[in-house]
């Protein structure tokens, strides 16, 4: 290979302060790691949505990416166990003078595994019928001691009123029966991490708020939402309301 292919990276007691790190040579995105008295070199873009892999962690021999947690080995570049077939690049790294330098000619290729699409990936279709109602309950109970809620209430109402006056197809979804992940904030990385379908829900078979997703996207033609006035604490409507009274 050209020896113009080779970038200085920086001095060594600068780059082995940091197990793992994201650097850009040229126009190159670099997740360089350091390791046992080792560099090593592989692409800094993930496979998935194209996270940098720099930024994330190290667990053991593999890089994790701080978007979706996908791991890549750290020299050979293979996926985790089971998905070695998802890999991406490798750069040979020296030594010279005190400074890594690294080629910016990757010595391997990026190379992906075909999945399959998300059944929420499907391209929503409405199907003749009856206007559809999707009512959703944002209540949080203990489902061993249930107390009344007048939002959820009001949502039951409505919903028997759709049904049973309007002749309306209708379901109702209690978040609160609902076992699912909360959002892990890939939006505040990066807009683009942000995924449709969730990608909690695709790395995640037993998260159950794809039945919201597929009533919102793939079913409701009307969605009505019930939220109590306050979470755990007084609403900014409480505490302006008890403010006119002082």
């Amino acid at each position: 290979m050209a020896e113009t292919e080779w970038i200085d990276l920086g001095p060594v007691e600068t780059l082995r302060t940091q197990p793992l790190q994201q650097l850009m040579a040229r126009r190159t995105r670099i997740a360089l790691t350091y390791k046992d008295g080792q560099f090593s070199a592989i692409s800094g873009v993930c496979n998935h949505v194209g996270g940098p892999l720099g930024d994330g962690d190290l667990d053991g021999d593999y890089v994790v990416c701080p978007w979706h947690y996908w791991k890549f080995h750290c020299r050979t570049g293979l996926g985790e166990p089971g998905y070695e077939g998802d890999a991406v690049p490798v750069h040979d790294v020296e030594i010279r003078d005190d400074h890594v330098y690294v080629n910016l000619t990757p010595r391997t290729r990026r190379t992906r595994i075909r999945h399959a699409p998300h059944p929420l990936a499907r391209t929503p279709q409405r199907e003749d019928g009856p206007i559809r109602v999707a009512g959703i309950s944002t209540t949080a109970m203990t489902a061993s001691y249930p107390r009344y809620s007048t939002s959820d209430a009001l949502l039951e109402i409505a919903i028997d009123h759709a049904k049973e006056t309007l002749a309306c197809e209708t379901q109702l979804i209690r978040l609160n029966d609902l076992a699912f992940r909360a959002c892990e904030g890939f939006y505040s990385k990066s807009a683009r991490a942000c995924t449709w379908p969730c990608s909690i829900t695709q790395m995640d078979p037993m998260d159950q708020l794809d039945r919201v997703y597929e009533a919102f996207v793939h079913w409701a033609d009307v969605i009505l939402v019930a939220t109590p006035i306050r979470w755990g604490a007084a609403s900014s409507l409480y505490y302006n309301s008890s403010c006119q009274l002082l």
